[in-house]
């Protein structure tokens, strides 16, 4: 079977690009401007000693934070080298800007990214696209404290950011299409809604039975055969995943992440107890990362245990329960241990342990998540205030990742579409040149 290359752009800690690895592609380089996202990405994908088959990054790119900006701006006759060579051009602009879990500004810088998104297409023309966001993507901004004189004129309707993204991505010439998918469909122990869009060459997109729908058709069947391979049932609840990291009884010891401040503790581990935890568990050695637990006041921890015993779990606290408990939050969702998790965001008080007073350590999120126990997180745990805007802590990395699980599928699914693709063009009488399906 041929290895397809991929580029990762705004890759964070690198949970696409890990999942497109799991589905056998080979990655060429990976773009993320954040320097600990970045320390956690080349950390796992790119230093670590299983790692070496997962990249042939190029000797002009160095392996460091990039600004994708920066980026077009100092190699772009470097990446115009490329053309041909990368199959899969994947990662979304970040998402903040669209997010309904947030506030939506239309002006937010970061929704301008999608432009060099498209420029880097335009640079590197490969056969396909990925770009994951979040659903709010597809709804335009409406704009507030605005009142309108005239009748609204039906030719200047508004259109949302994934609209201009997919009007830009055809005139750079690709078909593009998109669906809603929850992320707990693909064994990922979390109700996560996130927006995929995939694009394919318009000449490519020809070849293929059912044009650029056949994508998600091809993302049906990876999802089905995923869930047979693993032995995974349909639902993944949030006990099946972090049971095992419970404290219980066990005896805590003291954290020695080197990026930690002192005093904190973390729970010994005695192993995996589910199918599920075996699999994240899976070739891991030694000491579990980043299981820091928080350091809770008497009177935090005894609210905590007041929500978890009278408040119903795994759905959000509504106004009235939070006035009762003090709570300024507007999200705060204690866990059902029954359900998936609902989705994890970059806050860490965000969410309540099912049976703990506490709320989830970053090896629980990650868990959640479905990043593997050998995966590594690098950089400070949290930050606030301004920092929020400019940094990116281990708990905010794996909050804005891709679920590896959900990328293995899409990988897997890319892969199949490109092979139907390869096939076509041989059977074709006139087989199309340009752009070629790269070769491993």
């Amino acid at each position: 079977m041929k290895r397809y290359r991929f580029a990762d752009l705004f890759s964070g800690c690198g949970g696409l690009s890990l999942g497109l690895t799991l589905a056998g592609m080979r990655g060429m380089f990976a773009i993320e401007r954040d320097e600990m996202a970045f320390r956690t990405f080349a950390a796992n994908l790119i230093e670590r000693r299983n790692a070496k088959g997962n990249f042939d990054w190029p000797t002009w790119l160095e392996k460091k934070a990039w600004d994708i900006e920066e980026l077009l701006k100092s190699h772009p006759f470097e990446l115009a080298s490329l053309r041909g060579k990368i199959d899969v051009l994947a990662g979304g602009p970040p998402c903040q800007g669209f997010s309904f879990a947030g506030r939506r500004n239309e002006d937010d810088p970061r929704n301008l990214l999608f432009e060099k998104y498209v420029e880097m297409v335009e640079a590197l023309q490969p056969s396909a696209l990925i770009i994951e966001n979040v659903p709010g993507m597809r709804v335009a901004h409406a704009r507030r404290n605005v009142v309108d004189l005239l009748p609204p004129d039906p030719s200047s309707r508004k259109v949302s950011f994934y609209d201009k993204l997919v009007e830009s991505l055809s005139t750079a010439g690709y078909h593009v299409d998109a669906m809603l998918v929850d992320s707990s469909a693909f064994g990922v122990p979390q109700k996560r809604s996130r927006l995929i869009a995939i694009g394919v060459r318009k000449e490519l997109c020809r070849l293929l039975d059912g044009g650029i729908l056949r994508a998600f058709q091809l993302l049906e069947e990876a999802r089905v055969e995923q869930l047979e391979t693993l032995s995974l049932p349909r639902f993944v609840t949030a006990a099946d995943a972090i049971s095992d990291l419970e404290i219980g009884d066990r005896p805590l010891v003291e954290c020695l992440d080197p990026e930690s401040p002192k005093r904190f503790l973390e729970p010994s581990y005695d192993g995996p107890k589910t199918h599920y935890q075996q699999l994240m568990n899976h070739g891991h050695v030694g000491s579990m990362d980043s299981m820091r637990l928080a350091r809770h006041k008497d009177e935090v921890r005894e609210r905590f245990a007041r929500i978890l015993s009278e408040c119903r779990k795994g759905v959000r606290m509504d106004d009235e329960s939070r006035r009762t408990y003090g709570l300024k939050k507007h999200r705060i969702y204690p866990l059902a241990e029954g359900d998936p998790a609902p989705t994890v965001t970059t806050l860490p008080d965000d969410i309540l342990h099912y049976k703990e007073a506490r709320i989830l350590t970053v090896r629980e999120y990650a868990r959640l998540q479905s990043f593997p126990d050998w995966f590594l997180f690098k950089g400070k745990y949290t930050t606030g205030g301004e920092r929020r805007t400019k940094e990116c802590p281990r708990y905010t990395q794996v909050g804005n990742a891709v679920p590896p699980l959900l990328a293995r599928a899409i990988g897997n699914a890319l892969a199949r579409l490109l092979d139907e693709v390869a096939v076509a063009q041989r059977k074709s009488a006139s087989p199309i040149a340009q752009p070629a399906i790269a070769t491993a």
